[in-house]
């Protein structure tokens, strides 16, 4: 009897959270359309994000209650107040940009070019005026710009979620944004003891719960001043940082059945 309520438990807080964030992101979405076009551009911007962040906070919020995560994020709120910097995570979950959106009202999110087009996230990216990936060349510069006005910017160096353990190899951009900006890199280690939303998970594949899922601080680099090198040392940072977390047993099994 246990482990059957166990299991409804499961199926529940998967269907409910996902069902939620469904909800979230289309009612926002149904907001943030008509604030685009009515909105200045600075004032839209900043009614973007931080409606981005109560969607996710109130989101994170529901994975506490119904149990289906144990979320440490407190770490980040020293973020708040600080000067602009480029936040590098490592990147194993869906859920991790969410997570990170929790805490900070003025993030600039680099986000793929398809989710600007979409019914779900693309309005309210677009009143947050967050950067598209589409081209490198427009991502760098708008990326500058957005912390040359004293925005915090998101950015995962693996540029997807890892598939390989502790991480996957790592673009320039982070290192050419931070040198041209002239800001430094707040590494963020990510551990979670699940693969659920991992690359290649089902969206409905029930994971075992709760999940367990910390976001901390990690070293954070002064701008470099060359790109590739300082490209080379953060992967060797977050090799050492993350060789123990617990998401490496479950990519480990991963990369060994690929």
């Amino acid at each position: 009897m246990t482990r059957r309520f166990r299991i409804l438990h499961e199926y529940f807080a998967l269907y409910c959270s996902l069902s939620l964030l469904a909800i979230l992101c289309l009612s926002w979405s149904v907001v943030a359309l008509p604030l685009y076009f009515v909105l200045p551009e600075d004032r839209g911007t900043a009614v973007g994000r931080r409606g981005v962040m109560i969607v996710c906070r109130f989101y994170a919020w529901s994975l506490s209650v119904t149990r289906a995560y144990r979320l440490d994020l407190s770490d980040l709120d020293r973020l708040r107040g600080g000067p602009p910097v480029v936040l590098a995570p490592n990147h194993p979950s869906l859920i991790d940009a969410p997570l990170i959106l929790t805490r900070h009202p003025d993030i600039a999110c680099v986000i793929k070019s398809e989710l600007m087009n979409n019914v779900f996230f693309g309005p309210g990216a677009r009143l947050a005026r967050y950067v598209s990936n589409d081209s490198t060349r427009q991502m760098i510069k708008q990326s500058v710009a957005n912390l040359r006005r004293g925005c915090v910017l998101l950015l995962f160096p693996e540029g997807t979620r890892s598939r390989r353990s502790p991480i996957n190899n790592l673009t320039a951009s982070v290192g050419l944004i931070a040198k041209y900006a002239n800001v430094p890199v707040q590494t963020l280690l990510i551990e979670t003891d699940s693969p659920f939303l991992s690359k290649g998970w089902p969206l409905y594949r029930r994971p075992c719960l709760p999940i367990t899922c910390r976001v901390r601080l990690g070293k954070r680099f002064d701008p470099p001043e060359d790109a590739a090198r300082f490209t080379e040392e953060l992967d060797h940072y977050f090799r050492l940082a993350l060789a123990d977390a617990p998401q490496s047993r479950w990519l480990t099994m991963a990369e060994s059945n690929a």
